[in-house]
C-alpha cells in the first residue's frame, strides 16, 4: 500500500518540490529562490522597522515576563503561553538533525550564517505576529482566530479584496496539507524511529503502529482541549525539553572546554574562507541561511496563528514577544548543537558525506557522554511531540478558515489529526512528506507578499506603541 500511495503522489510531489525549491547559480553556488525570498524579507523588515530585533530585545523580555499584563485583556492565553506554543512548533527534530546536515554540507562556517539569519528572522516574526493580533477575529464564545489567512483577507480587503481572499484561501489550504505531513506524520515517524533505535527491541521495531497509537493518544488528550489545553502543556513542556537539551549540550562543551575556542575560530574562518566547499563563501552562507529559515520558520507565518490568541490589547506587544522565537530556536538551540558537533566529531572529511543528520548529532554527544543516546531519544520525542500539538492548532485554524467554525468540524479535524499520527508512525512517508514540505514553504510567497503590502500598518502601530510605552 505504501508503494501504491507513493507512486500515485510522486509526480505531484516532484513538481511541487521542483517549483518551490528551484535555484539559480550565482558565483558558483546554487541559490534556492525560496531561501532568497525569505532572507530578503527578514533583511527588509530589520531595516524598515529600525532594527527592532536588536533594540527591542530587552523590552521583549519584560513583556513576556507578564509585567504589563492586566486582568481582562482580550485574548485566550497569556503572552508567555503563546510564545511557548509557537516555540514548540519550531523546535523539533530539525534542531538535532538539520544542523548536523548543514555542517556536513557547509562546514563549521555555516553556523555563523545560521546565527545571522536567526537574528534577521526576529524582525519578520515581529511583523507577522503584530499583524496576527491586529487583524484577529474574536468569536462570541471568546475564542480567537488569527494568522496569515486572516490578516491577508482582512488586511487587504480595503484595496485588494479578491487578492486578499485568494491568498488567504491558498495559505489555509496549504497549511492543512502541510500540517498533516511535516507537522504530524513526519514528527511521528521520526519519534518512533528514535525510540525503536534507543531501546533496540525487535518487537517494537516491527510494530511501530503501537508506538504511534500511544503517541496519538497523548496528542489527542491535549489537542482536543483546544488552545488553552495546548498552551498549558507547552508552557511546561517547552522549558523542560529546552533545559534538558541545553544542559546536555553545555555539559559536552564543558567537558571539551579546551576545544571551544578553536571551534569559534573554525566557525568564523569557515564563514568567510571555507576550504573545499562548493560555491565558496557564498555556498556556506546559503547553507547556513537555509538551515536557519527552515528551522525558525520566520516568513512562513505559522507562529502568528498561535500569537494571535495572546491576551493583549496592543498588537505590537505580541510582536515583541514573537521576536524571541528565532533567538531561542536558532541562535541558542541550533548554535549549541553546532558547537557540540564541531568540538567533538567534526572533521573536514565529513563534507559531502552521507552520514544522516540525527546519526551525526547522536555520535557527537555520545563521543563525550556514552550514556547520552537514551536522553537524546527522550529529547527528540519531546521535540516531536511538542511540534505535533502546536501544528494541530495551526492546521485546525487553517481548516476552519476554509470550512467554517463549529464544534463538529473542530472535533472531526482533531480526531483525523490523531489518526494520521498512527499512520505516520508505521508507513513509508515518501512523496507525502515531499509534497507537504513544498507546500509549507510555498506559503512564504503569499505571506511575505501580504507582509510587504501591510508593512505600513506594522510601522504605524510600532510608532504609536513606542510613543505611549
Amino acid at each position: 500500500m505504501d508503494q501504491i500511495i507513493d507512486a500515485a503522489m510522486r509526480p505531484v510531489a516532484d513538481v511541487a518540490t521542483a517549483i518551490v525549491f528551484a535555484s539559480v547559480p550565482v558565483l558558483g553556488a546554487e541559490v534556492p529562490l525560496i531561501v532568497a525570498w525569505l532572507v530578503a524579507g527578514s533583511v527588509f523588515f530589520t531595516v524598515y522597522l529600525g532594527f527592532v530585533n536588536i533594540r527591542g530585545f530587552a523590552h521583549a523580555l519584560r513583556v513576556v515576563s507578564g509585567r504589563y499584563r492586566k486582568p481582562g485583556d482580550p485574548g485566550e492565553i497569556s503572552q508567555f503561553r503563546a510564545l511557548a506554543t509557537a516555540v514548540s512548533g519550531t523546535v523539533g527534530i530539525g534542531n538535532m538533525a538539520g544542523v548536523a546536515v548543514a555542517i556536513s554540507v557547509g562546514g563549521p562556517g555555516a553556523t555563523f550564517w545560521m546565527i545571522v539569519a536567526g537574528l534577521l528572522g526576529m524582525s519578520t516574526k515581529f511583523a507577522e505576529c503584530t499583524l496576527g493580533v491586529f487583524y484577529r477575529r474574536q468569536h462570541e464564545d471568546g475564542s480567537v482566530s488569527g494568522g496569515p489567512m486572516v490578516y491577508l483577507e482582512r488586511g487587504l480587503a480595503g484595496r485588494w479584496p479578491r487578492l486578499g481572499r485568494a491568498l488567504g484561501i491558498f495559505y489555509a489550504a496549504s497549511m492543512v496539507v502541510g500540517c498533516i505531513g511535516i507537522g504530524n506524520m513526519f514528527q511521528s515517524n521520526q519519534a518512533v524511529a528514535n525510540i525503536a533505535a534507543a531501546v533496540q527491541v525487535d518487537w517494537l521495531a516491527n510494530n511501530e503502529w503501537l508506538l504511534g497509537l500511544a503517541l496519538a493518544v497523548l496528542v489527542g488528550v491535549v489537542v482536543i482541549g483546544g488552545i488553552k489545553s495546548i498552551a498549558s502543556t507547552t508552557s511546561k513542556l517547552v522549558p523542560a525539553m529546552a533545559i534538558l537539551y541545553v544542559a546536555m549540550a553545555l555539559m559536552v562543551l564543558v567537558l571539551n572546554a579546551e576545544r571551544v575556542p578553536a571551534a569559534f575560530v573554525a566557525i568564523w574562518n569557515g564563514a568567510f574562507a571555507p576550504q573545499g566547499v562548493a560555491g565558496g563563501a557564498l555556498g556556506v552562507l546559503i547553507v547556513g541561511f537555509r538551515r536557519a529559515v527552515f528551522s525558525n520558520e520566520a516568513g512562513l507565518g505559522s507562529a502568528a496563528i498561535a500569537h494571535a490568541t495572546a491576551q493583549t490589547p496592543k498588537p505590537v506587544s505580541e510582536g515583541y514577544v514573537a521576536l524571541l522565537e528565532p533567538f531561542i530556536d536558532t541562535v541558542v538551540i541550533c548554535t549549541l548543537t553546532a558547537l557540540v558537533i564541531v568540538t567533538t566529531v567534526y572533521e573536514p572529511s565529513l563534507l559531502g558525506s552521507e552520514v544522516s543528520g540525527i546519526e551525526l548529532t547522536v555520535r557527537a554527544f555520545s563521543s563525550t557522554m556514552p550514556w547520552s543516546p537514551p536522553l537524546l531519544a527522550l529529547a527528540g520525542l519531546l521535540f516531536a511531540y511538542s511540534t505535533m500539538i502546536a501544528w494541530a492548532y495551526y492546521g485546525l485554524k487553517a481548516f476552519t478558515h476554509l470550512a467554517g467554525e463549529g464544534r463538529g468540524r473542530d472535533l472531526g479535524f482533531k480526531l483525523a489529526y490523531c489518526v494520521f499520527v498512527v499512520v505516520g508512525a508505521s508507513v513509508n512517508l515518501g512523496a507525502l512528506i515531499d509534497l507537504s514540505d513544498a507546500l509549507i514553504f510555498l506559503v512564504a510567497i503569499p505571506n511575505l507578499l501580504g507582509l510587504y503590502l501591510l508593512a505600513p500598518v506594522v510601522k504605524r502601530e510600532l510608532r504609536q506603541y513606542s510613543a505611549t510605552d
